[in-house]
């Protein structure tokens, strides 16, 4: 396989020449040292791990999770070299850097061990969900060493018969007398649920107290540490908690998924008891944005793989040429069109997520940006891992044949980016939440705003495809705002619609890129310049089939009949 190069020019171009207002402030030379160690870290500790951690897998050995040899001692670097606190507050032992700093650290994870990246992916998550609802004793006790990365996090909410409902869910948490809870119940598809990396494993689990209401209103979440602090905050005895089983799975072998058991195990209360889905979402939304990352991260490495191989394999003769030596396949038409559709995705991507992880940092005190967070972590979580998913596929096609066996590394980049579409809701569920929560936000205007910026940069640089898709896109956007109470309605449109406002997005970000490329040579210019004409001409008409596919709407999934099925 190839060598990864981190796209970290690719960054700090962007920031310097595209992002100019939203970047304005940021410390750049700093940025592009951190970024720079980031990415030694990942291709010279991360990256040799990675298909001998797939091969070797985890394994279960009396109760306690062991991961793939060199996983601990990589997971013992990361700590040592400050990593885990990148992004978190000062507070708490944080370095305070911008979210997008942590987003260019995982996207670099992601391609180069996909599985690693869960375990400081987690605790980051559980960090922000104790920092922002549990008790002050809770934070001063265990915000510190989540921080750190001394200590891991999980979060614990599916169970057997509990999944996208969780109001079926059934894990107990029972008042003991000296405030704490006591929590039993079966948890299933846990990441990094139990493993040897940390010495410590904090799991936020959603449970049910004695009195709550049925369904989702009654549903608490409880932090359930697998060693008690003792009275100097170390990890005294253990809990009564453990892993049960290891899941089998398509990828991320390196990465245990673990079926975990809690017998009584000691707990606290995080946030207001029946309003554990709300404290947890915290958690949830911070996983959707770490996850679609994920999905760029494995589509820049399948699509520097693709590229190298393209370059170098040879076989047949460009078109109108008969006769001749081989020539490398990036002659041919088909491959070039795989090859532009990664970067279609990839370099745009990047770009609206940097744009996004901005508005992330200043949500707090802003409610434009907050809002602008909400309305596209559905849209980033689930377009950025199906593109990440298509893109490995693309990759593994360029590579024909030697795609598909694994020392090439395509066939582990594909089962590994299937699991980014499922987890953390699976891409049907984000969907919905866009169409039946977001279109609705602010009374309906939010989306509105967001196309605001849109029409502002097409005033500025006319594209008359992106102007149609847009045109469409905003049709939509009335179409469900007026229909959305319709029974299936919005279901019936919501993957498309999703896939439309993506679509749209990642237009506004070439929009931006090809107008700051301008008629310059340099490389990363011509990169631009052409791969958004491409995308202009080759992938944005796609709106008009989502657009009309919405306009159908659900008479043609909800007459049939079930024995169609």
């Amino acid at each position: 396989m190839p060598a990864y190069e981190p796209p970290v020019s690719e960054v700090l171009s962007v920031l310097r020449e595209v992002l100019v207002p939203e970047a304005e402030g940021l410390d750049l030379p700093t940025l592009e040292a951190v970024l720079a160690e980031g990415g030694r870290f990942a291709t010279r500790v991360l990256a040799p791990l990675n298909a001998s951690g797939d091969a070797e897998g985890c394994r279960l050995e009396q109760g306690a999770v062991r991961t793939p040899a060199g996983f601990p001692e990589a997971y013992r670097q990361f700590v040592a070299a400050g990593w885990p606190a990148l992004s978190q507050p000062e507070r708490w032992g944080g370095q305070a850097m911008p979210r997008l700093a942590q987003l260019a650290l995982d996207e670099m994870i992601a391609a180069t061990n996909f599985s690693f990246g869960l375990f400081p992916g987690l605790t980051r998550g559980a960090a922000e969900a104790i920092a922002r609802h549990a008790a002050p004793e809770l934070q001063e006790r265990y915000l510190p060493q989540l921080v750190s990365g001394a200590w891991a996090g999980a979060m614990a909410l599916t169970e057997a018969q509990a999944g996208t409902d969780l109001g079926l869910l059934a894990t107990r948490a029972e008042p003991r007398r000296d405030g704490s809870l006591s929590v039993t119940g079966s948890k299933i598809f846990i990441t990094a649920g139990d493993h040897d990396l940390a010495e410590n494993i904090v799991h936020l689990v959603l449970a049910r107290l004695p009195d709550a209401p049925p369904g989702v209103r009654g549903i608490s979440l409880v932090l359930v540490p697998k060693f008690l602090p003792d009275d100097q905050g170390r990890p005294g005895r253990r809990n009564a908690m453990a892993a049960g089983a290891l899941e089998r799975k398509m990828g991320i072998h390196a990465s245990p998924t673990c079926v975990m058991h809690y017998d009584g195990a000691e707990g606290w209360l995080v946030g207001a008891p029946h309003r554990g889905l709300a404290a947890m979402f915290t958690m949830m939304n911070a996983e959707r944005l770490f996850v679609g990352i994920q999905g760029l991260g494995i589509a820049e490495a399948a699509g520097q793989a693709a590229a190298d191989y393209a370059r170098t394999r040879l076989q047949g003769r460009p078109p109108g040429v008969a006769a001749g030596p081989p020539q490398p396949i990036l002659a041919h038409p088909d491959v070039r069109r795989m090859l532009l559709t990664i970067r279609g995705f990839t370099t745009a991507g990047r770009a609206l997520a940097l744009w996004l992880a901005m508005q992330l940092d200043r949500a707090e005190e802003d409610a434009e940006a907050e809002g602008m967070v909400a309305l596209l972590t559905p849209v980033v979580k689930a377009a950025f891992t199906d593109w990440g998913f298509e893109a490995a596929v693309l990759g593994q096609q360029v590579l024909g044949g030697h795609g598909y066996v694994r020392e090439n590394g395509l066939e582990q980049m594909v089962r590994d980016a299937r699991i980014a579409q499922l987890y953390e809701g699976t891409n049907g569920v984000q969907a919905m939440d866009l169409v039946t929560r977001k279109l609705a936000a602010e009374g309906g205007a939010l989306p509105h705003r967001f196309f605001a910026l849109v029409r502002a940069a097409l005033q500025a640089a006319p594209e008359p495809a992106l102007t149609e898709a847009l045109n469409r896109l905003e049709a939509a956007t009335r179409h469900l705002q007026r229909k959305g109470a319709e029974p299936a309605e919005p279901g019936a449109a919501a993957a498309e619609y999703l896939r439309l406002f993506a679509l749209v997005s990642l237009g506004w970000m070439w929009l931006r890129l090809r107008a700051a490329a301008g008629p310059s040579g340099l490389p990363h210019h011509r990169r631009w310049r052409q791969a958004a004409d491409f995308f202009f001409a080759r992938l944005l008409p796609q709106s008009a089939g989502l657009a009309a596919a919405i306009a159908a709407g659900p008479a043609t999934l909800m007459v049939p009949a079930e024995d169609v099925f």
